[in-house]
């Protein structure tokens, strides 16, 4: 969870190339992405794929994907799951644990097949909602949590509910999206695309380009500075749709916001 500055000729790409809404078929190749996880707005008039948060309505002009983070807590709600739901949430010798890059997020359990149940349980209904809203797919975020676990679960735990996860999406009608974790082989678990967060700083574009092919979508940030966002349009311009953002993800019209692509 990761959350790019030159201007550069967009891509051409018709919204009809996209499918039928909830047809799980991600219309990747040859987009061109706005990424809204800082709060939803209008994007421009040459985009035509949208990633907003779940709780964030859908663009209901272009094909709109729903972030999901379904491996933690999200800030706002991890009192409420702690109250009604503790089971679901990760308690080690030394109490919660939780992402150390983002203390407010708490990992959810899934060291078993029991609480990687609760857990989808848990989540379905967030599924269901971004279905229900009209979103036509899900960034599901934090993959990677084995690893911030303190070992209390496993790599192949998290593949396990990545997997259930996968198919959930698919009962919903929806496409799933492999969010980072470059050592994941996301299509084996059932992910169509892929959404990676600085693969120019972390030499991870390649790996997800072989996974994926034309199906990835790549955020760099401002705070690297130009280099890598430059590089990727340099290295990259036809692989696959990459955005520049700022690193708060800010709405347009607030200081600091940045989107650019190539």
């Amino acid at each position: 969870m990761r959350r790019c500055a030159a201007a550069c000729v967009a891509v051409a790409f018709s919204l009809s190339a996209c499918g039928a809404p909830g047809s799980e078929a991600p219309p990747v190749a040859g987009g061109i992405v706005d990424y809204q996880l800082g709060g939803a707005y209008e994007p421009d008039d040459e985009v035509t794929i949208v990633v907003r948060d779940r709780t964030d309505e859908p663009d209901s002009s272009r094909y709109s994907i729903c972030y999901v983070n379904a491996f933690q807590t999200q800030p706002d709600e991890r009192e409420d799951l702690a109250r009604d739901r503790p089971e679901v949430l990760l308690t080690g010798p030394g109490g919660p644990v939780y992402d150390p890059d983002w203390p407010d997020e708490q990992l959810f359990d899934l060291s078993t097949p029991e609480l990687r149940s609760e857990v989808l349980e848990l989540v379905e209904p967030w599924v269901a909602g971004c279905a229900e809203d009209g979103f036509e797919a899900i960034e599901a975020d934090n993959l990677d949590a084995w690893t911030r676990s303190q070992g209390l679960y496993t790599r192949r735990d998290a593949e396990a509910f990545a997997e259930d996860l996968a198919a959930l999406a698919h009962e919903h009608g929806l496409a799933i999206g492999q969010k980072n974790a470059v050592e994941v082989d996301g299509p084996s678990l059932g992910f169509d695309f892929a959404v990676t967060e600085e693969c120019a700083v972390f030499d991870e574009c390649r790996t997800f380009s072989d996974l994926y092919g034309e199906d990835v979508i790549e955020i760099e940030y401002t705070d690297n500075g130009h280099e890598a966002f430059a590089e990727a349009c340099r290295d990259r311009y036809d692989d696959h749709p990459i955005t520049l953002r700022d690193r708060d993800l800010l709405p347009a019209g607030e200081e600091g916001h940045v989107v650019e692509t190539c």
